[in-house]
């Protein structure tokens, strides 16, 4: 049997009962380290679950899965996901992978970003389309999630923005050369997503536009740390976001649509400046 596992967003605590009952008696047990990461590390994991955990690194998981499925048809294997399983596509290519092999396998849910944001006020069934933001380079700047932002509000939907992770990441010119050698890790934080959309606006303005989407003094909220004991939450403008440190990885970035007054007044609390944040939502509603 494959289990699939969630971990959470917190530390080696947040794992379910059912969940850590596989752990402790699975052969193998892996550790998925490239769509997120707890705010433990791996000997935190292994301490707690008194026992050893694999790396699997984007290599393994999508080009050397048999390194994964071996032995799974006779003993039992578990694949531990940050968040929940299913919070990112690799994960269901690896379950198509295992019915291919027919090697059965169970999935054990656990909370994500994609139900967390919820604790910022906004209402979850109020979302639209999800959206990731990258990192730019000096010649590479993709903006093409700025048109599923304009749908999501012209329908008055929210949208989560996942911010970009860069975990062993190769630069063009060691993998041009065939050299393993890795970047160090980064992590997209609220400022520098709030400092690539407001380069956005301003092209879109330049460029003619005639209704933008967003603009500098549009209600956003950041969110970092979601699920763990320094959580931090901020309300204001784009602009305002841009000039916030928020600390630490991991970042989210939420765009509100139409906001019922009980989502107005849950943001209110976690407002950078309460004043300007009832001016703005005046002026967007």
């Amino acid at each position: 049997m494959l289990y699939l596992v969630g971990l959470g967003l917190g530390d080696a605590k947040d794992i379910t009962v059912k969940g850590l009952e596989v752990v402790r008696r699975a052969k193998r047990v892996f550790l998925e380290a490239y769509t997120s990461i707890l705010t433990c590390g791996k000997d935190a994991l292994e301490e707690f679950y008194g026992r050893e955990v694999i790396l699997a690194d984007r290599d393994m998981v999508e080009q050397e899965s048999d390194a994964i499925f071996k032995d799974a048809k006779e003993e039992e294997i578990a694949f531990l996901v940050v968040g929940d399983p299913f919070g990112a596509t690799t994960h269901s290519d690896l379950v198509l992978r295992a019915i291919e092999l027919d090697i059965p396998y169970k999935v054990i849910h656990n909370a994500s970003i994609m139900n967390a944001v919820g604790c910022c006020g906004l209402q979850l069934y109020n979302f639209g389309e999800t959206v990731s933001v990258v990192f730019w380079t000096d010649d590479w700047k993709p903006d093409s999630y700025y048109d599923k932002i304009a749908a999501n509000r012209e329908k008055g939907w929210h949208t989560l923005c996942l911010l970009d992770i860069k975990v062993k990441e190769q630069s063009i010119e060691n993998l041009m050369k065939g050299r393993k050698i890795f970047e160090p890790p980064r992590y997209m934080m609220v400022k520098q997503a709030a400092e690539q959309f407001l380069e956005i606006v301003q092209k879109k303005r330049e460029q003619g536009a005639d209704k933008l989407a967003i603009e500098e003094d549009t209600i956003c909220v950041g969110l970092a740390r979601i699920g763990t004991d320094t959580q931090q939450i901020a309300a204001g403008t784009l602009a305002q976001l841009a000039e916030t440190d928020m600390g630490g990885p991991l970042h989210s970035l939420v765009i509100p649509g139409h906001m019922h007054p009980l989502e107005i007044d849950m943001l209110r609390h976690f407002a950078i400046d309460r004043e300007n944040f009832d001016r703005s939502v005046y002026v967007e509603e």
